[in-house]
């Protein structure tokens, strides 16, 4: 059998208090910048409790996270209707900190563990298996482990395949802070835009040369006299500056509102151009210059007029 890794209350710790409630702030910090405590369930981590149970031949298996005063079960196979135990009494706070796994093949003939009351009473433990879930940086935040009501003992081969599953664990865990992560940024970034755009209509009231639209997760800065039209395309709308385009969310009202108004107009419910960029009307079109020409290519783009703004439109140009 491998030697238990041993318990974090040691002389140790007696011995260098301060030192320990350093480590254990940071392992608390570390585990709360996850923002997983208390969350419900989720398939991968299921799946993953749901492997290490059918691997290691065991009814119990739970993907473990150790705070302050409990261990809460992020995923929990074979103990339903149960969210978390005491920490004091957790096998899981002495397997956390180990560097491999941590077994105990009879619980109820182990010092440590034969008078614990998840021994002595529900749901009665005898074995027990965890793999730490150790963070890149070196923290340890919990377990994955496997349980049973009878003794055992687990060969070389669910060792390893539980080492492998605790590491899934910790990579899916980073996944998530990382998406977690990125949707904080993106709101924090849509808040820049709202408030860049609101400063923008401030500072352009008069004359709106300019305008910040959001692309590739940045704020550019388009000026009006580059625009030459723009196209409506669902809740998008694409705005055709010189040779470049910059597709952004938003509505052909709200972006009418932005542009200078004696310089574009509203000639369809899809399209907005720029009055000197029209170079002639055909039938039912406005030919207007895009300035997005490659050799040998035309810069015309005909343009349709909708009827309810042909009247307005014609009415702008000087007509003779």
């Amino acid at each position: 059998m491998p030697a238990k890794t041993s318990p974090p209350f040691s002389s140790g710790f007696l011995t260098n208090h301060s030192s320990h409630d350093t480590r254990e702030a940071e392992r608390l910090d570390a585990l709360r910048n996850y923002q997983i405590l208390d969350t419900p369930a989720e398939e991968v981590f299921d799946d993953l409790a749901k492997l290490a149970a059918c691997i290691c031949g065991t009814p119990i298996s739970l993907v473990s996270l150790i705070d302050a005063e409990r261990q809460w079960f992020k995923a929990n196979v074979g103990l339903e209707g149960v969210t978390s135990t005491e920490r004091e009494i957790s096998f899981c706070q002495h397997a956390m900190f180990g560097t491999d796994i941590y077994e105990v093949e009879d619980a109820g003939k182990d010092p440590l563990f034969c008078s614990n009351p998840l021994v002595t009473d529900d749901p009665g433990i005898r074995f027990y298996a965890g793999a730490p879930l150790v963070t890149p940086e070196g923290q340890s935040l919990g377990t994955l482990c496997a349980i049973d009501r009878v003794p055992r003992r687990l060969t070389e081969q669910q060792r390893e395949a539980l080492r492998i599953l605790a590491r899934e664990v910790v990579a899916h865990l980073e996944l998530r802070r990382a998406r977690l992560q990125l949707e904080q940024e993106q709101r924090k970034l849509e808040g820049l835009l709202r408030m860049a755009n609101d400063a923008a209509d401030s500072l352009y009231m008069v004359s709106r040369n300019e305008l910040f639209i959001k692309q590739d997760h940045k704020l550019v800065r388009v000026s009006a006299a580059d625009i030459r039209y723009v196209e409506a395309l669902g809740d998008y709308v694409n705005i055709y500056a010189g040779r470049d385009r910059h597709t952004v969310y938003s509505t052909m009202k709200e972006l009418e509102t932005k542009l200078p108004p004696r310089e574009f107009a509203r000639v369809h419910r899809k399209y907005i151009v720029r009055l000197d960029r029209i170079m002639a009307i055909e039938a039912d079109a406005v030919i207007v210059d895009t300035g997005r020409g490659t050799e040998g290519a035309s810069n015309l783009l005909p343009v349709p007029i909708g009827s309810s703004y042909k009247a307005s439109l014609l009415n702008r140009l000087n007509l003779v």
